[in-house]
């Protein structure tokens, strides 16, 4: 079976075609800058990698553009798209209607329209990419949705309810949702693997950190928390985002700046988190390279960020009742030797010790850093998000 990963952003379309035989990713590309001037499309296959202009107007012209790359040329992979036997959508939020990836049909693509409100960025695009897909591929070929939200889905209403008046959430939907569900799904599986352990037996903690951070709780292989909430705001600051705060913030500043609420959220979305605190960049390598150049503000930034982390994993070892292995993964979590390293130091009395060598130069894509005699596993895992929809993709086929 070939599977074609989509991945759709309003202005934006990724992809990777993936044989399942195997798990080979046969190409994999960008087209960037959809209904706008200067649009470009990047495909790489047969170690051939290329970035031409296009014109992009919409999705549709996106993917007649793919189809083009992947079937003629030196990135040529297919001979036909009759070849591709299904494809796998990533969409952000499937709210408490979809708790598993599912088929999908017209009442599914409308049920994730009704879910727009609660992901406004995201589901629209996820939408947009369904139907430009039906009108290049054709209605024949089979297509999957995968939601970010679905893996969370275990969470038990003690830990996804709001402490608030509970008609809001029986009519509005409001509660915790979490993300970044399909990459926690695929490292706690390849944890497990490795550990060579049922992930039934396991009490894991997932850190996934990036420019969009998340962390969960993975007891038995169900997420009892996580650390995101009804949206990608909530949990830990990130690289623009604020993360927690205290609600009564928000009416602070709303009067005290007389701004406005799309305002607001520009600014606690987009202009805060570790630019906010560092002003000097949302990317974590460049507060980094300030921090050691002196820059308070950017250590500030970093020791912030690396405090939250180790409070949230040392609440899901008391939530869970103890942990059998803390996995790290995401650009921070995978790269970044001095934030594992800080957030697991002083940790040692909860059984949790990493060895520093291994921990400066992890190899392959599954890589234990765990210290000698530490009780607790430590491990960073290369994330692959891509093959987890399209191995989702898979199994509802073929069902």
């Amino acid at each position: 079976m070939k599977v074609l990963v989509i991945n759709c952003g309003s202005s934006s379309l990724k992809y990777q075609l993936i044989d399942m035989d195997g798990e080979k990713v046969l190409c994999k590309g960008l087209c960037e800058r959809i209904g706008m001037e200067s649009s470009m499309i990047t495909h790489e296959a047969n170690g051939h990698k290329a970035t031409t202009p296009a014109i992009f107007p919409t999705h549709t012209e996106a993917f007649a553009e793919v189809v083009k790359k992947m079937t003629t040329g030196e990135g040529k992979c297919i001979n036909d798209v009759k070849e591709i036997d299904a494809i796998g959508h990533r969409v952000v939020h499937g709210g408490e209607k979809f708790k598993a990836s599912c088929l999908i049909t017209d009442e599914v693509i409308n049920t994730i329209r009704e879910l727009s409100p609660l992901a406004p960025l995201h589901n629209p695009a996820g939408i947009l990419g369904i139907e430009a897909a039906r009108k290049v591929f054709g209605p024949d070929i089979p297509m999957v949705a995968v939601f970010d939200t679905a893996f969370h889905s275990t969470m038990p209403p003690k830990a996804y309810m709001y402490a608030i008046p509970y008609e809001y959430y029986e009519k509005y939907g409001v509660r915790r949702y979490g993300f970044h569900g399909t990459s926690h799904k695929y490292v706690a599986y390849k944890a497990a693997e490795y550990l060579e352990e049922p992930i039934e037996r396991l009490k894991l903690i997932t850190c996934h950190l990036g420019n969009g951070s998340s962390i969960a709780a993975v007891d038995q292989g169900k997420v009892v928390d996580t650390s995101m909430g009804m949206t990608p705001l909530a949990g830990l600051m990130m690289g623009t985002r604020c993360g927690d705060l205290d609600p009564s913030v928000v009416n602070y500043l709303k009067y005290t700046l007389n701004i406005t609420g799309h305002q607001l959220d520009e600014i606690l979305n987009k202009k805060s988190g570790l630019l906010g605190i560092s002003g000097v960049s949302s990317d974590k390598r460049d507060v980094e390279e300030a921090a050691a150049a002196g820059n308070k503000r950017a250590q500030l930034a970093s020791d912030m960020l690396n405090y939250q982390i180790k409070k949230i994993i040392g609440s899901y070892i008391a939530a869970m009742g103890g942990v059998d292995a803390i996995v790290f993964t995401g650009g921070i979590g995978e790269h970044d030797a001095i934030a594992r390293a800080k957030i697991c130091h002083h940790m040692d009395w909860l059984g949790i010790r990493i060895d520093t060598d291994k921990n400066k130069h992890p190899q392959g894509d599954v890589c234990e850093i765990t210290a000698w005699g530490a009780k607790v596993r430590t491990l960073v895992i290369a994330t692959d998000e891509e093959l987890m929809i399209a191995r989702d993709t898979k199994e509802v086929i073929e069902k």
